[in-house]
C-alpha cells in the first residue's frame, strides 16, 4: 500500500495522533495554522508544508483534526485547501467532531474529484491519543475505509465502521450525549453525597465498580472532589458538541431534554469563567445551585 501520509491540525489531540503514526515509522507531511505547535514533530523529521493543498498534493492519505465545522470546511474548501489539489484516489480522514450534514456535503464535493472523505471522529481524550487507545467511529465509502483501517489501528484500539458518510459523526454525537448527561449525573450525585455528609472518596470507591459505575464517575469524580479542573476535554469543546447534538436533534425532529439541560448548565459554567477548564468543572455549577458553594 502506498502510504504517503499527511496530517493537518496539531493541537491537543492531533499532535499525539500524528506522533503515533511517526512511532510506527511513517513519514509525515504536516500543516497547522500555528506553526509553533509543530516543532516537536518537525524535530522528529516531519515536513511542514505551507497549506492543506500542498499536503494533499504530496500525500494519498490526509488526516484532519481541528476544532469545529467551519475549521474543517476551511481546510477542505478554503483558499489553498485540500480540494484545490485533490485527485482520484486521495483519502481524507476527518477526526474532528463536526456537523453530520456538513460532512456529507464535503464528501459529495470531494467525490466529484474522485477523492474520498471519511468522517472518523474519536473518543478517549488526549490520554487515548497518546496511548493509541482511542475509539474511532467511521463513516463513508467502505472500500476507502478498508484501505485506511490499518492506519486507524495505530491510533485507536476500537475501530468501528458505522455506515455511509455522516454516520461516524452521528455516532460520536450519541457518545457525547452519554458523556455530557452522565457527567451531569455524577455532579448531582456527588453534590447529594456532600450535602448528606458522606466521604466523597469512599462514595466513589463504593460505587465505581457497581451498576452506577461510569468512566465519568471513576475518572472525573475524584477531580471534582479535589477541585482539579485541569482539562482533558474543555467545557467550550463540550458545548460545541452539544450545539451539534441539539442542531441534529432539531433536524431529526426529536426532543433531548437531558442534553438540553446539560447545555444550559455548561453555559452557566462558561459564564463563570470555566470555558477552558475540564468538563468536571460543571460540578461547581451544580454545587452553587444546591447552595453548597
Amino acid at each position: 500500500m502506498d502510504t504517503r501520509l499527511g496530517f493537518i491540525g496539531l493541537g491537543i489531540m492531533g499532535a499525539p495522533m500524528a506522533g503515533r503514526l511517526m512511532d510506527a515509522r511513517y513519514s509525515l507531511a504536516i500543516h497547522s495554522r500555528t506553526k509553533s505547535k509543530t516543532s516537536r514533530l518537525i524535530a522528529r523529521g516531519a515536513r511542514f508544508l505551507d497549506s492543506p493543498a500542498a499536503v494533499a498534493a504530496e500525500c494519498n492519505f490526509v488526516f484532519i483534526c481541528v476544532t469545529d465545522t467551519r475549521d474543517v470546511e476551511a481546510v477542505v474548501r478554503g483558499d489553498d485547501g485540500i480540494a484545490a489539489s485533490a485527485r482520484r484516489g486521495l483519502i481524507v480522514v476527518d477526526h474532528s467532531t463536526i456537523s453530520p450534514t456538513a460532512t456529507r456535503q464535503l464528501a459529495d464535493e470531494l467525490a466529484k474529484q474522485g477523492a474520498h472523505f471519511l468522517d472518523a471522529p474519536v473518543s478517549g481524550g488526549d490520554v487515548g491519543a497518546r496511548n493509541g487507545t482511542l475509539s474511532i467511529m467511521a463513516g463513508g465509502d467502505p472500500t476507502a475505509f478498508e484501505r485506511v483501517e490499518p492506519l486507524l489501528r495505530i491510533l485507536g484500539s476500537t475501530i468501528t465502521y458505522c455506515g455511509p458518510s455522516g454516520t461516524g459523526q452521528l455516532t460520536k454525537l450519541v457518545n457525547q450525549i452519554l458523556v455530557s448527561v452522565t457527567n451531569l449525573a455524577v455532579c448531582e450525585a456527588l453534590t447529594f453525597a456532600k450535602q448528606n455528609g458522606l466521604n466523597l472518596g469512599k462514595t466513589i470507591a463504593a460505587l465505581s465498580a457497581g451498576a452506577a459505575g461510569s468512566w465519568q464517575l471513576a475518572n472525573l469524580g475524584p477531580r471534582m472532589v479535589a477541585g482539579d479542573f485541569r482539562p482533558g476535554f474543555t467545557i467550550s469543546l463540550q458545548q460545541k458538541d452539544l450545539r451539534l447534538i441539539l442542531q441534529s436533534a432539531c433536524e431529526s425532529n426529536i426532543s433531548l431534554p437531558a442534553a438540553s439541560l446539560a447545555h444550559q448548565l455548561f453555559t452557566a459554567a462558561q459564564a463563570a469563567g470555566h470555558g477552558k477548564d475540564g468538563t468536571q468543572a460543571l460540578f461547581t455549577v451544580v454545587e452553587k445551585l444546591a447552595s453548597l458553594h
